[in-house]
């Protein structure tokens, strides 16, 4: 009877133990990218898998950041801004579809 009892408290131990573990550092990452003067900036940066990027617009007018098959935001006005989290590792290039010659590239490791 007592065996069996510290049987199941060692059972819950080890389940509380489980479900309350949180890997250290696994926290996911912000990064941000300025859209100003028809430009993105950085126009490339590396980041890790899990990594959320945020582009804020400061530009006087609208702009549309869009990665082909990937994302695509709405129509930032200004001070808008727009978020996508990288969960696949490759590289992400990009392009404003109002001015195709702003460009950008993500390498997501």
């Amino acid at each position: 009877m007592i065996s069996a009892t510290f049987r199941n408290l060692g059972i819950r131990l080890v389940i509380t133990a489980v479900l309350s573990w949180h890997p250290v550092g696994a926290h996911a990452e912000e990064t941000k990218v300025t859209i100003d003067n028809f430009t993105f900036a950085p126009a490339e940066l590396t980041v890790k898998v899990g990594t959320t990027v945020t582009w804020s617009n400061h530009d006087d007018i609208p702009h549309v950041v869009v990665s082909a098959g990937k994302f695509r935001s709405k129509t930032l006005d200004t001070d808008d801004s727009y978020s996508f989290t990288f969960t696949t590792a490759g590289e992400y290039k990009y392009f404003c579809s109002l001015h195709p010659h702003m460009t950008g590239t993500i390498k997501v490791e």
